[in-house]
């Protein structure tokens, strides 16, 4: 079975929505997972729809509004946003939306998650996959550092009752999970990945992958020897990129990666 890579959009910001479409195509990418709210093109289905069609490249997933900065798109009322995705989702064809676990002080969200998503997921029909997060770590005077949980129910999703959960490389990481033990965790509940990578800093690196320590080879090769059926979604950060170029290069090399060590044979 022949494993989809995709390219989120959030990979070519300050690139805008279209662009993401423009260089998928370009470089040959199976399809786009657009990421709300990186710019407000990227909130207009019907724009994303012609964009998609024009290019003639599917989108995958919708990455739901659920980030710290993208808190106030779509209004502040986080199932709504969910909704808002879904219908994105389904008029888009994509069979999934990535959502992270609710940030603590979302006391009532937080409370009927697990259920809520599961609501979601039986009158949608789409599987709303649930994202590993990770503790925010900073530097204190006298106790070093300092893990603060910022995610509730855990920013572990594998150890909730989701039917479906997406692995972010970065995130695990960030986190300082084993990437092989966190997808054998989750099982066949896992559903999407954001290939990704990272040191294991506090920060949440999205490097290219294979530029990190995260165990991304040994990752793809596992998902591909136990007839993994989701989707694979590059998502790296090329903010420092000086050039279109260099920007392009690194897609280029992730895409290559993915599919070297997913054993997708290409030409």
């Amino acid at each position: 079975m022949t494993v989809s890579v995709g390219l989120s959009t959030a990979s070519v910001y300050p690139e805008s929505t279209a662009h993401a479409f423009s260089h998928a195509a370009a470089l040959g990418y199976d399809a786009v997972e657009v990421m709300v709210g990186m710019d407000a093109l990227s909130q207009q289905t019907s724009a994303v729809r012609q964009l998609s069609e024009h290019h003639g490249i599917p989108v995958s997933a919708v990455h739901a509004p659920c980030l710290l900065w993208t808190q106030r798109v779509w209004g502040t009322e986080p199932w709504g946003k969910l909704e808002r995705s879904a219908r994105m989702a389904e008029t888009l064809g994509a069979p999934v939306v990535v959502v992270h676990p609710p940030f603590r002080w979302q006391k009532e969200y937080a409370s009927g998650f697990e259920d809520g998503i599961a609501a979601l997921e039986a009158s949608t029909g789409l599987h709303f996959a649930v994202e590993n997060m990770y503790p925010w770590r900073a530097a204190t005077r006298r106790r070093g550092t300092r893990a603060m949980e910022m995610y509730s129910p855990h920013w572990d999703v594998s150890r909730g009752d989701y039917a479906h959960t997406t692995l972010d490389l970065s995130h695990a990481a960030t986190s300082r999970s084993d990437v092989v033990e966190l997808a054998e965790r989750m099982g066949e509940r896992l559903r999407h990945l954001h290939l990704t990578d990272g040191h294991g800093s506090a920060k949440d690196e999205h490097l290219v992958p294979g530029r990190g320590g995260t165990r991304a080879r040994e990752l793809l090769e596992h998902l591909a020897g136990t007839g993994f059926d989701g989707s694979v979604v590059v998502e790296i950060n090329t903010r420092r990129c000086g050039t279109v170029e260099e920007r392009v290069a690194d897609l280029a090399e992730s895409l290559a990666f993915a599919r070297e060590h997913l054993g997708v044979r290409t030409g």
